[in-house]
């Protein structure tokens, strides 16, 4: 009689032994899970990428690309709109609103052709802030989450962190865990007296006490280290293990701290609710941060757009500009990777209330640092910059170039909660043409 074989995995293996016959029953064969597993072992993070942190300034509504990085001045009035323009120092124009970021024009790269196909807010921020067109059926991680989950923290901060808070579901951590959340500051740097919540210790909980607590998690943590525990507890203990790194460094508390700041550095960056927070994500970054997102709501301007970008563009033109410039002479700028992006851009032509609605067939973003050409604009769109002549880009496509300027392999594929793989990006191709 023929002896049958048994196979019986060993420690190292036993893991994934135990996660084969569980996906074998939801359709993931054995050839695919390994095949999987070696794709993520061919995809690991780069050693030496173009950029080690990034700052994603995030303008909620939708800004009009016409008020600011293609509008048309030969256009007939009620398509460009009475805001005027302003000659870049590369020859371009900006919009009128903008001419501090016009003068540092030659430093940034500005991108005419974004599209996608979503009509409304939700799915286009999906889009944008994710790199993923929106499904009912998976719920897709943030930038920032994707980074904290590949690269992890340095220097006890958090490898994501918000300002100010987490104000749209698409920046959240989607199917990658509690442990890639976002740390959120939950308040505004300008205000007198601002302080980051969560960076103290629980009131009447000791430093001493704190230790003694750790030291007994990590008791408890040796002593189980070698059963099977599932995904949802791992995440927790890596939250807490965050958490505790965090608010044990003195240092990562003091980057925190704006109020240390010189008050001429402040005043540069403007005494606004942008200025001061795109103050933090510098200090930030400076300080060792992998990913800050700055969300800014009140883009969408479907009513009196001129009043309403009157008051809110000259703070993002003195804060942005500023940021640029800034990370430029602290020596940062090359190693950091700028975003300044929007959900999509309002319409054409000024509507009956003096405002301008939903447009998402061409919209204007801006790149700057972290290995991304000076000085250029990428895509040309129609005279009344309503669709796209040349070079279309699509949020795959931004995804693909911007994690892979973080040293992230875009290719690379997770396990959902289902257990079935799913690639960091769709199928985007990365924009060669934009980078140095």
């Amino acid at each position: 009689m023929r002896r049958m074989s048994t196979f019986c995995p060993g420690p190292s293996s036993r893991r994934d032994f135990l996660k084969v016959g569980f996906l074998s029953g939801l359709g993931l064969s054995l050839g695919d899970y390994f095949s999987l597993r070696a794709a993520q072992a061919a995809t690991t993070p780069r050693e030496d990428p173009p950029a080690d942190s990034a700052i994603l300034i995030f303008l909620d509504g939708g800004l009009s690309h016409l008020e600011s990085f293609d509008p048309k001045p030969e256009a007939p009035i009620d398509y460009r709109g009475d805001l005027g323009s302003v000659r870049t120092v590369t020859g371009e124009y900006f919009g009128g609103l903008f001419p501090q970021t016009a003068s540092i024009a030659d430093k940034i790269a500005i991108i005419r052709t974004v599209n996608h196909s979503a009509k409304f807010h939700l799915r286009a921020k999906g889009n944008m802030l994710t790199g993923r067109d929106t499904k009912p059926e998976i719920i897709y991680p943030s930038y920032g989450s994707i980074v904290s989950h590949e690269l992890g923290p340095r220097a006890n901060l958090p490898a994501y962190t918000c300002i100010p808070s987490l104000l749209d579901p698409n920046l959240g951590y989607g199917y990658l865990g509690l442990a890639h959340s976002a740390f959120t500051v939950e308040g505004e740097p300008l205000h007198e007296g601002f302080k980051v919540k969560n960076l103290n210790l629980p009131s009447g909980v000791s430093p001493e006490r704190m230790e003694k607590r750790r030291t007994l998690l990590e008791a408890v943590d040796s002593h189980t280290k070698n059963l099977e525990t599932s995904d949802a507890v791992r995440s927790m203990d890596e939250y807490y293990d965050r958490a505790y790194a965090l608010i044990s460094s003195k240092s990562a508390r003091e980057a925190f701290d704006i109020t240390t700041e010189p008050q001429a550095i402040r005043d540069e960056y403007g005494m606004t609710a942008m200025g001061q927070r795109l103050l933090l994500s510098r200090r930030l970054v400076e300080a060792g941060a992998r990913f800050v997102t700055v969300f800014d709501q009140g883009w969408d301007l479907h009513e009196d757009i001129k009043p309403a970008m009157e008051a809110r563009a000259p703070g993002l033109d003195r804060g942005y500009s500023t940021l640029i410039r800034d990370l430029e002479r602290r020596g940062l700028l090359d190693r950091t990777l700028v975003i300044l992006a929007t959900e999509f851009g309002r319409s054409v032509q000024i509507n009956h209330l003096a405002g301008r609605d939903h447009w998402w067939r061409a919209f204007s973003i801006a790149l700057a640092g972290g290995g991304i050409q000076k000085g250029i604009v990428y895509g040309k769109t129609d005279a009344h910059a309503a669709e796209i002549l040349e070079n279309p880009v699509s949020p795959e496509d931004l995804a693909a170039t911007i994690l892979t300027q973080l040293g992230i392999s875009p290719s690379k594929k997770l396990l959902s909660p289902g257990g079935r793989p799913v690639a960091l990006t769709g199928e985007g191709s990365i924009l060669f043409d934009i980078l140095a």
